[in-house]
């Protein structure tokens, strides 16, 4: 048996290899289990439940969930074996662009996960005659429970089921994937059942992925990636527990003790950042071996086809031996894959999470390929840090003729994993496309090593300064954050006669090398106007203006902030991308200062 339809997926892992746990989610305290048999049969009561409601096939129906669940799995697949399109809504969206996917969408329904996603709905003004909950039970009179919506079919929807599944090609509109954009509002990304399980059926031949893993998923299902990872969790039979927040996933990494999990680098620098606070409360012999260890794993020479040389292999067994065991048990003790993507990893967490035994492969895509273009593969001479990889199983990829004296020009793509178009917007649908059908993903980039793609920027971030030189702001800032001491960064520079940057520095790091340096330490929004933290960041930026940029890249001036970018503040999309304009209008006055 295979598959070819998204919801087809489920009935192939039942065939396969049937699970005792297929998904787990937390609730009220306590862990609830689904075997694959279970999901099945909750997949066609709220499929019953969803025609018994009036819906029909060709209908939009929203998503609206704080986390991914096991509901979550059965609401999607409920709705597309019937032919209604999912449509998914990130949780941090804010209620303009909620009110704007409901009426672009012309959304029929919304599912919410739980009473703040339900509220957060209702403030977008959004109209909706029919809402259901991911929660068992409702005590709002117009919200239907997730209980009272299911109902087992009876021999009539039974029938309506089976003939609208038969009706499903794989060409046909699976869901609605809303980007985020960095300006304007979010567009609609029309994804087919062949788009996305072309991408499943690539990661499934790349990935060390079968029906002894278990996997950790914690990353929001509105996002093309999480979404595209569980599939591939349910067609190589791994088990799926669900995190119900990244503030828990900690201690449900010791709980669960998975194999693998999908994460954005944001996560990994959070995971380096506890081993640096064990570092800080142990005496000087501790330290001194963090340090060590720490130093040797960002040297990590296996890379490509470079072998490990036995003096590197011997410290790196010790280093184990002392350091990494325990790091590793405080993340359940069996993880030996992580997959990242979203924003770029820093090379050297890279490194020293693969010198610790777990390897992290960065990899490339965009909601409008499925997403994955490329990926760092996970057998010998499969990886390069600091490029996300090689293209995957069945995706061309191409740098486009009109390239920099440093060969970058625009990523183009080709393959069934790429979408069709926008929705409502058949003109810059036309826009995205090459007259000989390639798609331009509007990124900047590179081979190297033959077959690795490097990402160096973005196509329409590339400004030039009074000197008449391009920059590619978004290469600056991943050299800026290759400092220990620099969080987020922002490069400037339109128009001016040199670039400039917004940093928020790493205040963990900061806090520690003013403990060690005997600088008094008080609140972040006071700490950046020290005199010695000035020349800290000045010696920094030297330092990488030395040995990472080129002449028109070096950054002259510099701003320290003291609050974090987020996609709750609106300075971040929902996918971690900058919002430059609305950085640069939040910040105007400080920039200006950068160029007084």
């Amino acid at each position: 048996m295979t598959f070819s339809l998204l919801f087809e997926i489920l009935e192939y892992q039942q065939a396969r290899f049937p699970q005792k746990v297929s998904a787990a989610g937390w609730r009220n305290g306590q862990w609830h289990t689904l075997t694959t048999t279970e999901l099945l049969a909750e997949r066609d009561q709220i499929s019953a439940g969803l025609l018994h409601t009036g819906l029909h096939p060709g209908d939009r129906v929203g998503i609206l969930a704080h986390c991914g669940s096991p509901e979550w799995l059965i609401a999607d697949a409920a709705m597309m074996q019937v032919g209604i399109i999912p449509v998914p809504i990130h949780a941090t969206a804010r209620p303009d662009e909620m009110a704007h996917i409901a009426q672009d969408a012309e959304l029929k329904a919304c599912f919410v996960s739980n009473a703040s996603m339900l509220q957060k709905l209702l403030d977008s003004g959004t109209q909706l005659k029919r809402i259901f909950s991911f929660e068992p039970r409702s005590d709002n009179p117009d919200v239907v429970s997730w209980n009272a919506l299911a109902c087992d079919p009876d021999e009539h929807l039974a029938g309506k089921i089976k003939y609208y599944r038969e009706g499903i090609q794989e060409d046909q509109l699976a869901t609605l994937l809303y980007t985020s954009g960095t300006t304007g509002m979010p567009k609609g990304v029309m994804l087919t059942h062949k788009n996305i399980v072309s991408n499943v059926k690539s990661v499934l031949a790349i990935v060390p992925l079968g029906p002894e893993s278990l996997a950790v998923s914690f990353l929001p299902m509105s996002h093309i990636l999480e979404r595209m990872v569980c599939f591939t969790y349910q067609a190589a039979g791994t088990a799926i527990w669900f995190a119900d927040s990244v503030e828990r996933l900690p201690r449900i990494l010791q709980e669960v003790r998975p194999h693998f999990i999908s994460a954005v680098p944001r996560v990994l620098e959070r995971m380096y950042e506890r081993l640096l606070e064990e570092r800080n409360r142990g005496g000087k012999l501790k330290k001194k071996i963090l340090d060590w260890a720490i130093a040797l794993g960002e040297r990590f020479p296996y890379s490509g086809g470079q072998a490990m040389p036995l003096d590197y292999r011997l410290k790196r067994w010790l280093a184990d031996v002392l350091v990494f065991r325990q790091w590793r048990k405080r993340m359940g003790g069996r993880i030996r894959n992580i997959v990242v993507g979203a924003a770029a990893l820093q090379p050297r967490l890279g490194r020293l999470f693969s010198a610790a035994r777990i390897d992290v492969r960065e990899g490339y895509g965009l909601t409008e390929t499925s997403p994955v273009i490329a990926f760092n593969r996970f057998e010998p001479g499969g990886v390069h840090f600091g490029t996300v990889g090689i293209p995957a199983p069945g995706v061309e990829v191409r740098i486009s003729t009109e390239t920099d004296e440093e060969g970058n020009g625009e990523v183009e793509v080709r393959g069934p994993n790429v979408t069709q178009g926008y929705l409502n917007l058949p003109e810059e649908s036309a826009e995205r496309f090459t007259p000989d059908g390639w798609f331009k993903t509007g990124d900047l980039g590179r081979f190297e090593y033959k077959r690795f793609l490097r990402i160096t920027g973005r196509k329409s971030e590339v400004f030039k300064t009074t000197t008449g030189k391009f920059v590619a702001p978004a290469f600056v800032e991943q050299q800026l954050v290759r400092s220990p001491f620099i969080s987020q960064a922002m490069a400037i520079g339109l128009n001016r006669p040199y670039v400039a940057a917004l940093i928020v520095p790493d205040f963990q790091q900061l806090e520690y090398w003013c403990q060690q340096n005997k600088v008094h330490w008080t609140a972040p929004q006071y700490m950046i106007l020290n005199p010695k933290v000035q020349k800290l960041f000045r010696q920094e930026l030297d330092q990488l203006n030395e040995t990472r940029l080129g002449p028109v890249e070096k950054v002259r001036e510099f701003q320290l902030l003291h609050e974090p970018w987020t996609p709750e503040n609106g300075l971040l999309t929902p996918t971690l991308k900058l919002r430059r304009e609305v950085i640069l209008k939040a910040f105007a006055a400080e920039v200006e200062k950068l160029f007084a």
